[in-house]
């Protein structure tokens, strides 16, 4: 089962079209897939008083969180698709994995740090409006090992569409093209 977080809030975005594309895909080959959108649930990403009180003990009292959880355990692949505002992810998505990925959930810290999700592949697709390299230091080197792989999200390629909406159509077409190449 591959699960698809989206976490941009107009749906009238080019990363709309960028899910557009692969769950096309994804009915077309008859693959099994699920999408968490976040916007779209209402998905509240900051703690309350009473969630922060069961956090340490890796609790979660949001049915939504709970929801998550459940779809991540069902997949073998996971898809992240974000924009980059601020040279980060939006914070409906960071409060996705601090709110989801809890401690014995995600990860475990007896005998050191041990991931527990079961994840075997994560494709990570961006767009942003500079170029996508002075983004690198935080997709490659930090989001993609210490929020994915440390929680058992594995083999993850990114992909970024940079100057998104002051590009050409074209370069967006031949974006999409390499999305649904790569998924």
């Amino acid at each position: 089962m591959v699960t698809i977080v989206f976490s941009h809030p107009w749906h009238g975005s080019f990363n709309k079209a960028i899910l557009d594309t692969i769950t096309a895909k994804f009915e077309q080959q008859n693959k099994a897939y699920q999408v968490i959108d976040l916007p779209k649930d209402k998905f509240n990403p900051s703690f309350s008083e009473a969630e922060l009180a069961v956090y340490n003990q890796g609790k979660a009292i949001d049915p939504l969180v709970l929801k998550y959880q459940e779809m991540l355990n069902k997949s073998d692949e996971a898809i992240f698709i974000y924009p980059i505002w601020w040279g980060t992810m939006p914070a409906i998505l960071k409060g996705f994995f601090d709110k989801v990925l809890l401690q014995g959930f995600a990860f475990s810290y007896e005998n050191g740090w041990t991931p527990l999700l079961k994840i075997g592949r994560a494709t990570v697709i961006t767009t942003s409006e500079s170029a996508g390299e002075i983004f690198k230091p935080f997709v490659q080197d930090y989001f993609i090992p210490n929020m994915l792989y440390s929680v058992g999200i594995n083999n993850a390629t990114w992909l970024n569409c940079e100057h998104t909406s002051t590009g050409t159509d074209e370069m967006r077409k031949d974006f999409l093209k390499k999305v649904e190449a790569t998924v």
